[in-house]
């Protein structure tokens, strides 16, 4: 259904606009940048400036379905040590947040974002009738919508399309990862590129004769053609992009050692971009491998071990380059875990789970009750924060726009945020 295109100059100047336009940019196929860099800047598109006090919003997926009853672990509850022998977060191991709950031990990076005041976490987070399938869960967070109704466009990609149309910008988006685009991103008419490193996202020394190319059209003025026309006016803003970008890897500078992990690198590359002045919006990574049915405890450890480590050394790094105030940091999961454990020491497919909110403007803390583990809705914790409210949060009070036309309805926000 959505299929990558490329483009190349050839190609380029022999089509016409029209085509152009509608292969480019009006469909909502994904862009994967590998080797093919070029063909992407050549669709980048010219972008109005924009202030540098523009927030950003980066999102963390924890894709499989994390155990939030063990990131947040409610150690002094009975129903909690009885359903969970093997795995249940001991109190002298856990790290405290208040006298009932408490971090995983291997999630040293939240504890220390939360006693920077740089974390909120929000509790019980979920949606009515709940889908256990990895990929139809997904599917309701990315889109807001069940799989009954038209999904098209998810509800970032919803974003980008109401900002490009006020306000053009280049490179509104982009998804760092080898995995398939997140849905949430998929939009009627912005093309968000995917990458998988820096190096391959630029126009390196390797590539001086494009570059040469690119410059050369970029600068011309005929313009006696529509098509041309279009492509000078885009080829400069896409050449900045790159020299940007490149600057980004050669020129940043930082005293913060990032863990040697694969999240942890995606995302200093996305604070490179963030400290070289690319005035991208939205930044979207993935961490896999939350799926744990069996032998949990060591798998989990090291995910969360993963995650926390990456979180805290980003936010330390954003603050370092003066950044901090303008990044907001969301993860979220498509679902938790059940209560009770499995006979394979793990835990299968549940409901409701935490969000997390990390940066300088959140409200530090728990938000919301923890839900309850006596009351419980198929052995699964019952919801009591849609997530579309967390989404209208930072869509209203992050990123300034009217949540409803994205969301299909009103929802109140949850107090996460600094005003």
């Amino acid at each position: 259904m959505f299929e990558s295109k490329s483009l190349d100059l050839k190609v380029l100047v022999m089509t016409t606009r029209r085509n152009f336009l509608k292969t480019s940019f009006a469909s909502s196929a994904v862009v994967s940048i590998g080797a093919a860099a070029p063909q992407f800047l050549l669709r980048a598109g010219a972008a109005d400036s924009k202030s540098q006090d523009d927030s950003i919003l980066v999102m963390v997926q924890l894709s499989g379905g994390n155990d939030g009853l063990n990131t947040i672990a409610p150690f002094n509850d009975e129903a909690y040590r009885q359903a969970r022998p093997t795995l249940a977060v001991k109190a002298d191991e856990a790290l405290k947040i208040d006298n009932a709950y408490g971090f995983h031990p291997a999630a040293k990076g939240l504890a220390n974002l939360l006693e920077n005041s740089r974390l909120a976490i929000v509790q019980g987070v979920g949606y009515a009738n709940p889908n256990r399938s990895h990929f139809e869960s997904m599917d309701i967070w990315h889109t807001c919508r069940r799989k009954t109704a038209v999904r098209n466009d998810g509800w970032l990609g919803r974003f980008l399309d109401q900002t490009q149309k006020a306000s053009p910008q280049n490179l509104p988006a982009i998804h760092f990862g080898h995995e398939k685009q997140p849905f949430a991103l998929y939009s009627e008419n912005i093309r968000v590129p995917s990458v998988t490193s820096l190096d391959r996202f630029r126009l390196s020394e390797g590539n001086e004769q494009l570059r040469k190319t690119v410059s050369r059209i970029g600068q011309t003025t005929t313009a006696s053609n529509d098509l041309l026309g279009f492509v000078e006016s885009s080829t400069g803003s896409a050449l900045s992009a790159s020299q940007q970008i490149e600057a980004a890897g050669s020129n940043y500078k930082s005293g913060i050692t990032y863990p040697d992990s694969g999240l942890a690198q995606k995302l200093k590359t996305v604070a490179q971009l963030i400290d070289s002045g690319l005035q991208t919006r939205i930044y979207y990574v993935t961490l896999d491998g939350f799926d744990t049915h069996s032998r949990q405890a060591p798998a989990h450890a090291a995910l969360l071990r993963e995650l926390s480590g990456a979180l805290d050394a980003f936010v330390r790094d954003l603050d370092e380059h003066g950044h901090g105030d303008r990044v907001l940091t969301m993860s979220f999961s498509e679902f938790g875990r059940r209560l009770q454990e499995n006979a394979s020491e793990g835990t299968d497919h549940g409901a409701a789970a935490p969000i997390f909110l990390a940066g300088n403007r959140v409200k530090p803390g728990l938000i919301g009750q923890h839900p309850s583990l006596t009351d419980l809705q198929d052995g699964d914790v019952k919801f009591h924060t849609d997530f579309r409210q967390v989404y209208a949060t930072v869509l209203e009070q992050w990123l300034g726009i009217e949540s409803a036309p994205i969301l299909g309805e009103k929802l109140a926000p949850v107090a996460a945020l600094q005003s």
